[in-house]
């Protein structure tokens, strides 16, 4: 099995956001300190990165599914989740990232637009997103919900199949039909090991080479041989026509010495241009790369260590020079005008990669960059303001005539996955964002009436229930009582049922109104103290509590009853 891959799927997963975490803080002389609970930590994401050491995507073929790590839920004590660690995927310099849904449909192959192109190194492409982490009470606390008893939940990350296609990058490929002596042209000129036999298509992968002609370096691309139809799929054509897509240099190396009756150099020249012409047609490249049409174009005549090969290059070459092409005559046997092949592909290599930096300078000084004055708040991820248009709501009816109604849109169905139905303070708060965002009022002009059956979201993550528009988002649940608001806590109101601060003024007077209690409570007890209550355990306390009174002295009437009361309570025992 060849050790080459440039064609694979991959299944990747981004990491699920963790839970946020309802808490109230409890402190010592503060039984209720307000909501602490963290937010969930989001999930990694799992990223392509383009690396020069990658050769070939062989790993994910061994191993298509790829997935990150979950991000950790958060915890009372302010305590936020930690984030899930991304993951970085190494490909080699030139793929290309589809999406396989869109490469598999046989109508979209052809159209499919790519998600990324990484052709330099360093470049990233997130394949998946991690999901966001669920937010705590204590983010869900404002002015009037001081004491939520629910947290969001961490939304699931983003799960699909990639298709990566590797697109060799090299400064020059060379292009010819199978047996004309490529594999044998870049084994000489380089140190790279392709594989060499006397039959056609012995190349079935790419092989790069790098060469060296004085202080300059460039890469060689052995394509597999084409033939006529190649754009068509005939023979290994559009397997690795696509190699040639990045290429700044095209060679065509012509076999002179071959003995099929209906080949010669120039027929052979036509047809793999007519191929190239026919399969450059249908891409769509990047900028800034240089169209098939207008490449540079060299022609090796190779074989010219066979006599009769050496006679037809000398005699098909003033033909090549008046299309305007130059032309070189070698031999991979005797290494003749290799040297002069070296340097001539070295000296276009070098004027290419000017006339491209050249080009580069230019769309970067054409580039209008455009910033904003101010940078404006970051909006929070559980902002609740939206537009009408940001969802939708269609009517659908199965054959035996019941209807439903589907609303669809990104916060919506962000909101659903974000819900804990078990908590009924949670699902009121999803209802209260649906109301806010304006699903209610438009669901009411789709004609919708209550009772009629709702779907929000598609797929595993849809919610369904039976829409009624009197219900006020669930708060009736609550505390036993309707019109409850939810996140209110008893506790935290004044006796008129308002959670505000207290004046200045207000403070003061139940400062003193504290104080001067306390000052009556002493002076009754000292009076108890003087009046002999505490220290003869026989003596009886008035039961009337002419003594306990707020201001605290008893009268000398007092006094003296209670003298008179003890003496007939001792004269009654004597008796």
């Amino acid at each position: 099995m060849s050790a080459f891959v440039d064609r694979v799927t991959v299944h990747v997963r981004g990491g699920d956001g963790g839970n946020g975490a309802s808490s109230i803080r409890r402190e010592k002389y503060k039984p209720l300190a307000g909501p602490d609970g963290g937010n969930g930590g989001d999930g990694g994401s799992v990223i392509f990165v383009a690396d020069s050491n990658a050769t070939s995507l062989l790993d994910y073929r061994f191993l298509p599914h790829r997935s990150a790590d979950s991000g950790t839920m958060g915890l009372g004590g302010d305590k936020d989740g930690s984030k899930g660690e991304d993951v970085l995927l190494p490909v080699p310099i030139g793929t290309v990232v589809f999406d396989a849904g869109d490469v598999k449909d046989s109508k979209k192959a052809k159209t499919a637009k790519p998600l990324a192109d990484l052709r330099h190194p360093g470049e990233q492409f997130i394949a998946a997103h991690g999901g966001n982490g669920g937010l705590g009470n204590r983010s869900l606390a404002n002015r009037t919900r001081r004491a939520p008893g629910f947290a969001l939940l961490g939304e699931p990350g983003e799960e699909r199949d990639i298709l990566l296609e590797l697109k060799s990058i090299a400064d020059v490929a060379l292009v010819g039909f199978p047996s004309s002596g490529k594999s044998s042209l870049i084994a000489a000129m380089s140190s790279a090991k392709p594989k060499i036999a006397d039959y056609p298509f012995t190349t079935l992968v790419p092989n790069l080479g790098v060469v060296e002609a004085g202080d300059q370096r460039f890469t060689i691309a052995d394509v597999p041989g084409l033939i006529p139809g190649a754009s068509q799929g005939k023979g290994l054509g559009l397997e690795f026509l696509r190699h040639i897509e990045r290429t700044e240099i095209i060679a065509h190396v012509i076999d002179c010495a071959t003995l099929e009756p209906d080949r010669d150099p120039i027929a052979d020249y036509h047809a793999l241009e007519n191929e190239l012409s026919a399969y450059a047609d249908a891409l769509d490249l990047p900028l800034g790369v240089i169209p098939i049409a207008d490449r540079p174009r060299i022609v090796v005549l190779n074989k010219c260590d066979v006599p009769e090969a050496k006679e037809l290059a000398e005699f098909v070459r003033p033909e090549f020079e008046a299309m305007g092409l130059r032309v070189f005559e070698v031999s991979t046997a005797s290494h003749e005008g290799l040297k002069e092949l070296r340097f001539a592909l070295s000296e276009l290599v070098s004027e290419l990669r000017e006339k491209l930096a050249e080009q580069e300078r230019d769309q970067e000084q054409e580039r209008v960059v455009i910033r904003p004055l101010e940078t404006g708040r970051p909006r929070r991820r559980n902002d609740e303001t939206g537009f009408a248009s940001e969802f939708s709501i269609k009517r659908e009816q199965d054959r035996n005539g019941n209807h439903w109604f589907v609303v669809t849109g990104t916060k919506p169905e962000r909101w659903v996955m974000q819900t804990n139905f078990d908590n009924d303070e949670a699902v009121g708060y999803l209802g209260d964002r649906l109301a806010k965002l304006g699903v209610e009022d438009a669901l009411r002009r789709a004609g919708a009436h209550p009772g009629d059956e709702v779907h929000i979201g598609q797929g595993k993550n849809s919610v369904e229930f039976d829409w009624d528009p009197t219900i006020i988002a669930g708060a009736e649940m609550l505390d036993g009582e309707p019109m409850v608001s939810r996140g209110k806590d008893l506790r935290l109101m004044d006796k008129d049922g308002y959670a505000r601060r207290r004046s200045n003024t207000e403070r003061r007077e139940q400062y003193h109104e504290m104080m001067d209690a306390r000052q009556a409570v002493r002076d009754a007890m000292m009076a108890e103290r003087k009046a002999g209550h505490w220290a003869d355990p026989a003596v009886k306390d008035d039961p009337e509590g002419k003594h306990f009174g707020i201001k605290g002295a008893a009268g000398t009437a007092d006094s003296s009853t209670t003298d008179s009361d003890q003496q007939s309570a001792q004269g009654d025992s004597e008796d």
